[in-house]
């Protein structure tokens, strides 16, 4: 079982194979996904709502996100682990962005991490990279810009957003990004993207003709009736068969048939 690596990433590239990635939060969830296959573990800021049901990603922390990663990083024997940089970790300086990162690294043993916005944060992206530190760039939809966005609509549908997210895409290349997450773009713009930069393009809502794909693991496995955009397809109904299985538990426990006799010492 060969580790997948930054190499890993571009050398698919240049194979046109390619990548994909579902994030996890937690030991149990990231060994099954890796065992599964997938290229790349993504420790999402999305735990702020998966695991704990807030509404946006912005409450979560840098000490959660540590949390989550190292138990990630425990269960994964092949997948590359990202990290997201949470809301407020990079934003209010450079020599802020590059503590944060180093103790992302540092105390949860990840791969590389990843981080929203385009021109605005090119020092900051910059020396990270500079301090040794692998970088996945995020443009398109960056949930953490849901207040200045107004909600979680499609990006870049105006010519000038889509020539910025162009030339930001270029950047972030430029400067040592390895690979690019795409959310929530129309296909065209993401697939003209992919095409003209050296490093893989990851897209979410960003249409067929890109890099590689990454979906929330729980919404790939059905198990939140609640959320469905478009993007997102089931692969498994968790959901139902969870509780199936929990009002089955629940009605043996009551009846006294669980534990039988031979499930009892």
């Amino acid at each position: 079982m060969q580790k997948v690596t930054i190499q890993t990433f571009k050398q698919m590239k240049a194979d046109g194979q390619k990548i994909s990635m579902l994030t996890a939060y937690d030991y149990t969830m990231a060994a099954l996904l890796d065992a599964g296959g997938v290229d790349s573990i993504l420790v999402g800021d999305s735990a702020a709502n998966v695991m704990n049901g807030w509404s946006t990603t912005l409450p979560i922390t840098v000490d959660q996100m540590i949390y989550h990663a190292s138990a990630v990083v425990r269960a994964v024997q092949r997948a590359l682990v990202v990290v997201d940089m949470p809301f407020g970790s990079y934003q209010v300086s450079v020599a802020e962005a590059v503590k944060n990162a180093v103790r992302i690294m540092k105390e949860s043993g990840a791969g590389a991490v990843k981080i929203e916005g385009g021109e605005t944060y090119r020092e900051h992206i910059s020396a990270i990279i500079d301090a040794g530190i692998p970088v996945v760039g995020h443009l398109g939809l960056t949930p953490q810009s849901v207040h200045k966005f107004g909600g979680y609509a499609i990006r870049a549908k105006e010519k000038d957003e889509a020539q910025q997210l162009k030339s930001d895409a270029a950047m972030l290349a430029s400067i040592g990004c390895f690979a690019l997450v795409i959310e929530k773009v129309p296909a065209t713009l993401a697939m003209e993207v992919s095409r003209s930069l050296p490093i893989p393009v990851i897209g979410i809502g960003a249409g067929n003709c890109v890099d590689g794909q990454v979906l929330v693991g729980q919404d790939m496995l059905g198990m939140n009736d609640s959320f469905k955009p478009r993007f997102v397809r089931r692969f498994l109904n968790l959901a139902t068969e969870i509780t199936d299985a929990v009002s089955r538990y629940n009605n043996e426990v009551k009846a006294g048939t669980f534990p039988s006799a031979d499930e009892q010492y």
